[in-house]
């Protein structure tokens, strides 16, 4: 009799369940392509089956759901309340206003186990310490300066002469690999002192990198789906999560790797004699308060937080560029009086512009704050409700509610950004008197907002300017024709095919 019973429920788990399901799907994708945005509510599965058949578009998807609900929806999905919101006024009670009833939270914690305990995860008095002492390092002249040194060296010495090559050749690459190389070494310098060389004439292996990809990817799959779903997956070391435990294990020798070559070379790999012995592990390798394996989780959350933001915009900068030639010759007008006076600027001479020069360079950084409105590093933000709550927009929150703030949603608003929304256009950003123009933070959250506002913004900007004033005046580029666009299903928002672009030199 038992063995019948168990017989039935194998039966109803292993066959009727995922028919029903595949169904389900099914019926998802055809309602998805109707003009109405609200998915089905189905029994047991609730909106899971419509978020499947839509993970390929997921943000765009979003996008119009939230634009057809007055920035504002609600998602069931099996043992969930989610709130999805892009709303200013929801974002700034949400990141400012009552900010300690908006946690990161344990569960966002244990999808990125990982970096467990580290500014990335954690919120309340931990959080706020560990935002300190990073202040107090990044706040120092020396580091700052031996970044931009770091920057320039690693322009001048391998992203340029790379590019140089591929002009010469004509010869078409993936711009998102190498940008990637190049920000994972200019990453890494500065925190370890150590120049891990993926840019290079023997283009090391990316296996770091990738795993970092991993890390985020399958983080975005944890997101979806049900707590217990990915939990049983790691216990049993099958699917995307036997991929995330490999790429641990090389994160793991990576940062163990770099940490003992800082203590062997010493220093800070970035040809100025002045910098020399300036970086971040510096400051935490004697801390009492960082452990063996505190020190290792707090090293890479600052690789992730040093890499991904400029990593991931800095393709899409380059490739918004190249369909908008008119906005690269006014960049190019903006840059010339600056390099007309560098010595030895001359003809096919490659030039590279210091940070000082370009700073107050307002055109330039317009173009990539459209580019973050539009293309977030970080396409969404994830919330724990702590208490009971009534949203600026009127709809209530429970405690132990989800909220997901989409902030690729939020560039993509007209209420927010005006019937242009869609456009690509930095004159957005310029006031009439030619200065940029302030926009609140809960308007703009690539940088995130309220306590928890990106400390190294300035140097991130520093940084981009510096690569993408350097690549535009040298070098004319042509995006391959035939290429698929679009994110990567990821916690990052990375071009699932990469980008494949040709070099002129100038």
């Amino acid at each position: 009799m038992l063995i019948s019973l168990f017989s039935q429920e194998l039966l109803f788990f292993t066959v009727v369940v995922p028919f029903v399901f595949v169904y389900l799907c099914y019926r998802s994708s055809s309602i998805s392509k109707n003009t109405s945005a609200h998915a089905t509510n189905w029994p047991i599965f609730h909106m899971l089956p419509a978020l499947i058949v839509n993970l390929y578009n997921i943000h765009d998807c979003i996008a119009a759901v939230l634009a057809q609900n007055s920035q504002n929806t609600r998602i069931h999905l099996p043992g969930r309340r989610i709130f999805m919101t892009c709303d200013p006024a929801n974002v700034r009670h949400i990141f400012t206003t009552n900010y300690t009833n908006f946690p990161k939270g344990m569960e966002f914690a244990a999808i990125f186990d990982i970096m467990d305990r580290t500014l990335f995860t954690i919120d309340g008095e931990p959080a706020r310490r560990q935002r300190a002492k990073l202040q107090s390092v990044l706040s120092s002249p020396q580091l700052v300066a031996s970044m931009a040194a770091c920057c320039r060296n690693k322009l001048e010495n391998g992203l340029l002469p790379f590019f140089t090559d591929m002009a010469s050749t004509n010869a078409p690459f993936d711009m998102q690999e190498v940008i990637s190389r190049f920000i994972f070494d200019l990453a890494a310098m500065p925190i370890f002192g150590v120049d891990p060389g993926l840019v290079s004439s023997d283009m090391l292996s990316v296996e770091v990198a990738m795993a970092m990809d991993t890390v985020m990817e399958v983080g975005f799959i944890r997101h979806m789906m049900p707590d217990f779903c990915w939990k049983a997956m790691r216990r049993l070391n099958i699917g995307p999560e036997r991929k995330l435990h490999a790429a641990h294990t090389v994160l793991q020798g990576f940062i163990k790797n770099m940490i003992e070559s800082k203590k062997i070379k010493g220093g800070c790999i970035c040809n100025r004699e002045e910098q020399q012995g300036v970086d971040i592990l510096s400051s935490y390798v004697n801390d009492p308060d960082y452990s063996n394996d505190g020190l290792f989780r707090a090293m890479l959350g600052f690789m992730f937080a040093g890499r991904d933001t400029i990593g991931t915009i800095l393709p899409w900068i380059f490739y918004n560029l190249a369909q908008n030639p008119n906005i690269v010759s006014v960049i190019r007008n903006e840059l010339s009086p600056i390099a007309s006076r560098k010595i030895g600027a001359g003809r096919g001479a490659i030039v590279i512009f210091e940070p000082e020069e370009i700073k107050s360079l307002v055109y330039l950084q317009a173009t990539l704050f459209e580019t973050l409105r539009l293309y977030p590093p970080a396409p969404f933000e994830r919330k724990t409700v702590v208490a009971d709550d009534i949203m600026p927009s009127g709809h209530k929150v429970k405690a132990g509610d989800t909220i997901f703030i989409s902030v690729h949603s939020m560039g993509r608003m007209e209420d927010v950004w005006g019937k242009d929304c869609h456009d690509y256009n930095p004159y957005r950003w310029i006031s009439e008197d030619n200065k940029l123009c302030y926009v609140p933070s809960h308007k703009f959250l690539s940088f995130n907002s309220g306590p928890r506002t990106c400390l190294g913004k300035d140097i991130a900007i520093m940084q981009m300017k510096t690569v993408v004033a350097a690549v535009l005046w040298n070098f004319d580029m042509e995006v391959v024709q035939g290429q698929s666009i679009q994110p990567k299903m990821s916690c990052i928002l990375h071009m699932k095919n990469g980008l494949i672009v040709k070099l002129k030199k100038r």
